[in-house]
Protein backbone atom coordinates (compact mmCIF):
# COMPACT_ATOMS: atom_id res chain seq x y z
CA UNK A 1 0.00 0.00 0.00
CA UNK A 2 1.42 3.45 -0.90
CA UNK A 3 2.06 6.23 1.76
CA UNK A 4 -0.89 8.65 1.74
CA UNK A 5 -0.19 11.93 -0.30
CA UNK A 6 0.73 15.14 2.05
CA UNK A 7 -0.24 18.35 1.10
CA UNK A 8 1.63 21.06 -0.93
CA UNK A 9 3.48 23.81 0.73
CA UNK A 10 2.03 27.22 0.36
CA UNK A 11 3.63 28.91 -2.71
CA UNK A 12 4.87 32.38 -2.92
CA UNK A 13 2.06 34.54 -3.51
CA UNK A 14 1.65 35.86 -7.48
CA UNK A 15 2.28 39.38 -7.73
CA UNK A 16 -1.32 40.18 -9.44
CA UNK A 17 -4.53 38.89 -8.92
CA UNK A 18 -5.20 35.26 -10.77
CA UNK A 19 -7.92 32.32 -10.84
CA UNK A 20 -7.67 28.57 -11.37
CA UNK A 21 -9.82 28.11 -14.53
CA UNK A 22 -10.64 24.26 -13.57
CA UNK A 23 -10.66 22.19 -11.13
CA UNK A 24 -12.84 20.09 -9.23
CA UNK A 25 -13.46 21.28 -5.21
CA UNK A 26 -15.47 18.06 -4.51
CA UNK A 27 -12.45 15.73 -4.90
CA UNK A 28 -10.08 17.90 -3.19
CA UNK A 29 -9.19 16.59 0.92
CA UNK A 30 -10.06 19.85 2.19
CA UNK A 31 -13.42 22.14 3.05
CA UNK A 32 -14.20 24.44 0.36
CA UNK A 33 -13.82 27.64 2.97
CA UNK A 34 -10.19 26.18 3.41
CA UNK A 35 -9.17 26.10 -0.44
CA UNK A 36 -10.61 29.15 -1.04
CA UNK A 37 -8.27 30.72 2.02
CA UNK A 38 -5.44 29.23 0.64
CA UNK A 39 -5.97 30.07 -2.71
CA UNK A 40 -6.18 33.57 -1.32
CA UNK A 41 -3.02 33.63 -0.06
CA UNK A 42 -1.80 32.82 -3.14
CA UNK A 43 -2.99 35.47 -4.96
CA UNK A 44 -6.28 33.44 -6.45
CA UNK A 45 -9.25 35.72 -5.90
CA UNK A 46 -11.24 33.32 -8.58
CA UNK A 47 -11.98 29.42 -9.08
CA UNK A 48 -13.85 27.35 -11.17
CA UNK A 49 -15.07 24.29 -10.01
CA UNK A 50 -16.24 21.47 -12.80
CA UNK A 51 -18.34 18.68 -12.74
CA UNK A 52 -17.86 15.37 -14.16
CA UNK A 53 -21.57 13.78 -13.55
CA UNK A 54 -25.14 14.57 -13.36
CA UNK A 55 -24.39 14.55 -9.48
CA UNK A 56 -20.94 16.23 -8.88
CA UNK A 57 -22.67 19.29 -11.42
CA UNK A 58 -25.20 19.72 -8.95
CA UNK A 59 -22.91 19.75 -6.75
CA UNK A 60 -20.64 22.16 -8.49
CA UNK A 61 -23.58 24.56 -9.03
CA UNK A 62 -24.80 25.05 -5.13
CA UNK A 63 -20.97 25.43 -4.69
CA UNK A 64 -20.85 28.34 -6.72
CA UNK A 65 -24.41 29.81 -5.32
CA UNK A 66 -22.56 29.46 -1.95
CA UNK A 67 -19.27 31.11 -2.14
CA UNK A 68 -18.57 34.05 -4.46
CA UNK A 69 -15.15 33.31 -5.33
CA UNK A 70 -16.49 30.34 -7.20
CA UNK A 71 -17.64 29.75 -10.64
CA UNK A 72 -18.96 26.57 -11.81
CA UNK A 73 -19.34 23.96 -15.36
CA UNK A 74 -21.41 21.38 -15.48
CA UNK A 75 -21.64 18.34 -17.66
CA UNK A 76 -21.03 14.97 -18.22
CA UNK A 77 -17.18 13.51 -18.65
CA UNK A 78 -15.99 11.76 -21.75
CA UNK A 79 -15.21 8.82 -19.47
CA UNK A 80 -19.05 9.10 -17.72
CA UNK A 81 -21.05 9.03 -20.99
CA UNK A 82 -21.44 5.00 -20.63
CA UNK A 83 -22.68 5.60 -17.22
CA UNK A 84 -24.77 8.16 -17.48
CA UNK A 85 -27.77 7.18 -19.09
CA UNK A 86 -29.26 3.66 -20.20
CA UNK A 87 -31.51 4.91 -23.41
CA UNK A 88 -31.65 8.37 -25.71
CA UNK A 89 -34.41 9.57 -23.48
CA UNK A 90 -32.64 8.72 -20.10
CA UNK A 91 -29.75 11.17 -22.59
CA UNK A 92 -32.16 13.61 -22.84
CA UNK A 93 -33.84 13.91 -18.85
CA UNK A 94 -29.82 14.32 -18.40
CA UNK A 95 -28.90 17.16 -20.96
CA UNK A 96 -32.60 18.59 -19.54
CA UNK A 97 -31.36 19.04 -15.95
CA UNK A 98 -27.89 19.85 -17.11
CA UNK A 99 -29.44 22.90 -19.10
CA UNK A 100 -31.28 23.95 -15.86
CA UNK A 101 -28.15 24.33 -13.84
CA UNK A 102 -26.48 25.90 -16.63
CA UNK A 103 -29.15 28.60 -16.43
CA UNK A 104 -28.30 29.41 -13.27
CA UNK A 105 -25.86 32.59 -12.89
CA UNK A 106 -23.00 31.34 -11.21
CA UNK A 107 -22.24 28.59 -13.93
CA UNK A 108 -20.59 29.39 -16.65
CA UNK A 109 -19.67 26.86 -18.82
CA UNK A 110 -20.36 23.27 -20.30
CA UNK A 111 -18.34 20.71 -18.99
CA UNK A 112 -15.75 18.81 -19.31
CA UNK A 113 -16.61 17.01 -22.39
CA UNK A 114 -15.35 15.69 -25.25
CA UNK A 115 -13.11 12.76 -26.33
CA UNK A 116 -10.58 10.42 -24.41
CA UNK A 117 -9.26 8.07 -26.45
CA UNK A 118 -6.93 6.95 -23.54
CA UNK A 119 -9.25 5.21 -21.45
CA UNK A 120 -11.78 2.97 -22.50
CA UNK A 121 -14.23 3.69 -19.77
CA UNK A 122 -17.15 4.23 -22.84
CA UNK A 123 -17.15 3.52 -26.81
CA UNK A 124 -15.99 6.43 -28.78
CA UNK A 125 -19.38 6.40 -30.67
CA UNK A 126 -21.34 6.96 -27.17
CA UNK A 127 -18.60 9.33 -26.17
CA UNK A 128 -19.14 11.67 -29.21
CA UNK A 129 -22.69 11.54 -29.24
CA UNK A 130 -22.65 13.12 -25.99
CA UNK A 131 -20.07 15.46 -26.77
CA UNK A 132 -22.46 16.81 -29.74
CA UNK A 133 -24.97 17.37 -27.37
CA UNK A 134 -22.88 19.41 -25.14
CA UNK A 135 -21.67 21.71 -27.91
CA UNK A 136 -25.52 22.30 -28.35
CA UNK A 137 -26.04 22.90 -25.26
CA UNK A 138 -23.39 25.22 -24.94
CA UNK A 139 -24.94 27.44 -27.93
CA UNK A 140 -28.19 26.87 -26.57
CA UNK A 141 -27.40 28.45 -23.47
CA UNK A 142 -24.10 31.15 -24.71
CA UNK A 143 -22.26 29.29 -22.61
CA UNK A 144 -18.44 28.79 -23.01
CA UNK A 145 -17.32 25.12 -23.58
CA UNK A 146 -14.68 23.70 -21.78
CA UNK A 147 -13.33 20.36 -23.32
CA UNK A 148 -12.03 17.63 -22.05
CA UNK A 149 -8.82 15.96 -24.47
CA UNK A 150 -6.94 13.12 -23.88
CA UNK A 151 -5.27 11.36 -27.33
CA UNK A 152 -8.32 12.89 -29.52
CA UNK A 153 -7.15 15.66 -30.94
CA UNK A 154 -7.99 15.11 -34.76
CA UNK A 155 -11.42 14.03 -33.65
CA UNK A 156 -12.16 16.89 -31.24
CA UNK A 157 -11.44 19.63 -34.08
CA UNK A 158 -13.10 18.01 -36.35
CA UNK A 159 -16.55 17.38 -34.24
CA UNK A 160 -16.16 20.99 -33.52
CA UNK A 161 -15.66 22.32 -37.01
CA UNK A 162 -19.09 19.46 -38.34
CA UNK A 163 -20.89 20.88 -34.85
CA UNK A 164 -20.44 24.61 -35.14
CA UNK A 165 -18.16 25.68 -32.11
CA UNK A 166 -19.73 28.17 -29.49
CA UNK A 167 -18.57 31.45 -29.62
CA UNK A 168 -16.37 30.54 -26.67
CA UNK A 169 -14.18 27.21 -26.66
CA UNK A 170 -11.70 26.17 -23.76
CA UNK A 171 -9.21 23.30 -24.21
CA UNK A 172 -8.64 22.22 -20.22
CA UNK A 173 -5.33 20.86 -19.65
CA UNK A 174 -3.99 21.54 -22.53
CA UNK A 175 -2.41 18.53 -23.44
CA UNK A 176 -1.03 19.05 -27.62
CA UNK A 177 2.30 20.72 -29.01
CA UNK A 178 2.66 24.08 -30.92
CA UNK A 179 1.32 22.71 -34.09
CA UNK A 180 -2.30 21.82 -32.25
CA UNK A 181 -1.77 25.15 -30.57
CA UNK A 182 -1.88 26.72 -33.38
CA UNK A 183 -4.79 24.96 -35.03
CA UNK A 184 -6.26 26.04 -31.88
CA UNK A 185 -5.50 29.97 -32.12
CA UNK A 186 -6.67 29.67 -35.91
CA UNK A 187 -9.82 28.25 -34.36
CA UNK A 188 -9.91 30.96 -31.52
CA UNK A 189 -9.78 28.19 -29.42
CA UNK A 190 -8.67 28.92 -25.76
CA UNK A 191 -5.63 26.87 -24.25
CA UNK A 192 -5.48 26.04 -20.22
CA UNK A 193 -2.62 25.01 -18.99
CA UNK A 194 -1.88 23.08 -16.05
CA UNK A 195 0.36 21.97 -14.28
CA UNK A 196 1.80 19.09 -16.36
CA UNK A 197 3.55 22.13 -18.55
CA UNK A 198 5.81 21.87 -15.65
CA UNK A 199 6.75 18.39 -15.96
CA UNK A 200 10.07 17.63 -17.13
CA UNK A 201 8.56 15.17 -19.55
CA UNK A 202 6.67 17.84 -21.80
CA UNK A 203 9.22 20.25 -23.59
CA UNK A 204 6.29 19.59 -26.63
CA UNK A 205 3.66 21.45 -24.20
CA UNK A 206 6.07 24.38 -23.25
CA UNK A 207 6.70 24.68 -26.73
CA UNK A 208 3.16 24.92 -27.17
CA UNK A 209 2.27 26.97 -24.49
CA UNK A 210 5.04 29.45 -25.69
CA UNK A 211 3.40 29.95 -29.34
CA UNK A 212 0.06 30.33 -27.66
CA UNK A 213 -1.56 34.03 -28.31
CA UNK A 214 -1.49 35.80 -24.88
CA UNK A 215 -5.13 36.32 -25.43
CA UNK A 216 -6.26 32.31 -26.00
CA UNK A 217 -4.34 31.45 -22.25
CA UNK A 218 -6.09 30.12 -19.02
CA UNK A 219 -4.30 28.28 -16.37
CA UNK A 220 -5.55 25.75 -14.26
CA UNK A 221 -4.75 23.17 -11.51
CA UNK A 222 -7.41 20.03 -12.50
CA UNK A 223 -7.06 19.85 -8.69
CA UNK A 224 -6.10 17.12 -7.03
CA UNK A 225 -4.36 15.74 -10.08
CA UNK A 226 -1.20 16.96 -11.86
CA UNK A 227 0.26 19.20 -9.31
CA UNK A 228 2.78 21.13 -10.42
CA UNK A 229 6.66 21.04 -9.68
CA UNK A 230 7.99 21.71 -7.09
CA UNK A 231 4.83 19.73 -5.70
CA UNK A 232 4.55 16.91 -7.70
CA UNK A 233 3.29 13.92 -6.21
CA UNK A 234 1.58 15.73 -3.39
CA UNK A 235 -1.82 16.76 -2.83
CA UNK A 236 -3.00 19.30 -5.37
CA UNK A 237 -5.13 22.01 -4.71
CA UNK A 238 -6.05 25.80 -6.28
CA UNK A 239 -3.55 27.58 -4.39
CA UNK A 240 -0.86 25.77 -6.59
CA UNK A 241 -1.69 26.96 -10.11
CA UNK A 242 0.80 29.54 -9.04
CA UNK A 243 3.78 27.56 -9.61
CA UNK A 244 1.65 27.03 -13.13
CA UNK A 245 1.22 30.79 -13.79
CA UNK A 246 5.18 31.29 -13.12
CA UNK A 247 6.16 28.61 -15.19
CA UNK A 248 4.23 29.59 -18.37
CA UNK A 249 5.83 33.18 -17.80
CA UNK A 250 9.08 31.92 -18.02
CA UNK A 251 8.44 29.50 -21.13
CA UNK A 252 6.94 33.08 -22.75
CA UNK A 253 9.27 35.18 -21.49
CA UNK A 254 6.82 37.38 -19.57
CA UNK A 255 6.59 39.61 -16.34
CA UNK A 256 4.96 36.79 -13.92
CA UNK A 257 2.17 40.46 -13.20
CA UNK A 258 1.48 41.21 -16.78
CA UNK A 259 0.54 37.54 -17.39
CA UNK A 260 -1.69 37.36 -14.07
CA UNK A 261 -3.11 40.56 -16.02
CA UNK A 262 -4.09 38.81 -19.08
CA UNK A 263 -5.29 35.77 -17.80
CA UNK A 264 -7.83 37.58 -15.63
CA UNK A 265 -8.93 39.41 -18.31
CA UNK A 266 -9.18 36.42 -21.08
CA UNK A 267 -11.21 34.42 -17.95
CA UNK A 268 -13.23 37.03 -17.63
CA UNK A 269 -13.96 37.52 -21.11
CA UNK A 270 -15.12 33.87 -21.34
CA UNK A 271 -16.95 33.27 -18.03
CA UNK A 272 -18.05 36.61 -17.93
CA UNK A 273 -18.29 39.27 -15.09
CA UNK A 274 -16.98 38.31 -11.79
CA UNK A 275 -19.86 39.23 -9.30
CA UNK A 276 -18.53 41.96 -7.25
Amino acid sequence: MSAPRTAAPAPEPLPAACLDSHCHLDMIEATVPEILDQARAAGLTRVVTVGVDLATSRWVADCAAQHRDVYAAVAIHPNETARAASSAAGRDAVLDELAGLAGQPDVRAIGETGLDYYRDSAPAEVQAQWFRAHIALARQTGKALMIHDRDAHADVLRILAEEGAPDQVIFHCFSGDAELAKRCAEAGYLMSFAGTVTFSNAPQLREAARVAPAELILAETDAPFLTPVPNRGKLNAPAQVAHTIRALAAVRGQDVSELCDTIAANAERVFGPWQA
